[in-house]
């Protein structure tokens, strides 16, 4: 007898939950009254469209990542979750012109922290209260860490040290070499995790993957999720631009320094992959839940830094990069703890705790600083 996923499944015709059809549809009519101008309580309907946008494009994701394969599948989950953002970020930056300068290294800054701290700390606090001890491989997580650590320290920390001027920021020159180098170092990484050591990303053979068993999508149903992944990215992107004068005006009024909108912004866009690595690290399949995780910080930043540094550079606004001294030892702080928990292959749920913490350190500090 069908459960109630085939017969949901059955009635879209096309293999896919009807939610993730209608989801998309219901993204666009929202739209189109954003675009006729309808405000007030249609803001609500807005932020529902707006979260239901990123949830759906998340599974489609998860579709195409399920043809694709590991470690492919959590690269596609990433790169999403990152056009998301920088698309995000550069729409804001365009809107809100010089006032936005430091825009995209809170918006980026935030997606780090909430990565290393908030959702790596609660996917090994849930997995280590449920398995009491967690492994995964350590080659791999080695080579996520030190190419993370590199790019945050030459786009976050360095460009408070440089003289050529004024300010935490670089000149021209310097923005673009580090633009370059950001590149580089990902797409380094990237052609270490999916051809030279694809091994080093792939789960363990012991680990209880039901999903990694289970038949993949046709080559037809990947080909409509990809379709509904770019409708979703479209509808993502215009959704949050029209909430985010709202979104500014609420933190302002709440007296709350204007670094919480980058906060929010990170926390919207990386709540569904939040959601995939937590349910990956309950079914003790700790290594996706880190490819996940992991995955997402470098792309977040290896990918952001340079986008918005070519919006920056021909719309000829400045772009502030450095984080203050606050930030900066938070940062170290979550980095040396993340160094520290993946030393030896194996993690507890005390490692978990010790980053949420540093996590509530840091959204403390970031409304009161």
């Amino acid at each position: 007898m069908p459960d109630n996923k085939t017969k949901e499944n059955n009635i879209s015709g096309t293999g896919l939950p009807v939610w993730s059809i209608v989801s998309p549809i219901i993204g666009v009519l929202v739209l189109i009254g954003v675009a006729l101008g309808w405000g007030g309580a249609f803001h609500i309907v807005v932020a529902i469209a707006l979260m239901a946008a990123v949830i759906t494009g998340v599974h489609h994701a998860e579709v195409v990542a399920h043809r694709v394969g590991e470690p492919f599948g959590t690269l596609v989950l990433a790169i999403a979750i990152t056009i998301i953002e920088v698309a995000l970020i550069i729409s804001l930056m365009l809107a809100g012109g010089e006032e936005a300068s430091a825009l995209a290294r809170d918006t980026v800054f935030a997606a780090v922290m909430i990565i290393l701290n908030g959702m790596i700390g609660l996917c090994l606090f849930v997995g280590g209260m449920k398995y009491r001890e967690q492994k995964f491989g350590l080659y791999g997580v080695s080579a996520s860490l030190i190419t993370l650590i590199a790019i945050l320290t030459l786009t976050l920390i360095l460009p408070n040290y440089t003289i050529s001027k004024a300010g935490p920021e670089y000149n021209k020159s310097q923005l673009i070499f580090v633009a370059l180098v950001s590149v580089v170092l990902y797409g380094t990484f990237i052609l270490v995790q999916t051809v030279r050591h694809r091994d080093f990303f792939l789960p363990r053979s012991d680990d209880d993957n039901v999903e990694a068993h289970a038949v993949p999508p046709t080559f037809k149903i990947a080909l409509i999720s990809g379709f509904l992944l770019v409708v979703c990215l479209v509808a993502v992107v215009l959704l949050a631009k029209s909430l985010a004068p709202s979104i500014e005006s609420a933190v302002i009024k709440a007296g709350a320094p204007k670094s919480l909108v980058g906060v929010i912004i990170a926390a919207v866009v990386l709540l569904p992959e939040g959601v995939a690595a937590l349910r990956a690290a309950r079914k003790n399949r700790l290594q996706t839940s880190l490819n996940l995780s992991l995955g997402s910080a470098l792309a977040s930043i290896g990918l952001t830094i340079p986008a918005v540094a070519i919006v920056s550079l021909t719309a000829n606004l400045n772009l502030t990069l450095g984080i203050d001294t606050k930030s900066t030892v938070l940062l170290i702080l979550s980095l040396f703890t993340i160094m520290l928990t993946f030393a030896t292959g194996r993690t507890n749920m005390l490692q978990g705790v010790v980053l949420l913490v540093i996590f509530s350190v840091y959204l403390f500090t970031t409304i009161i600083p």
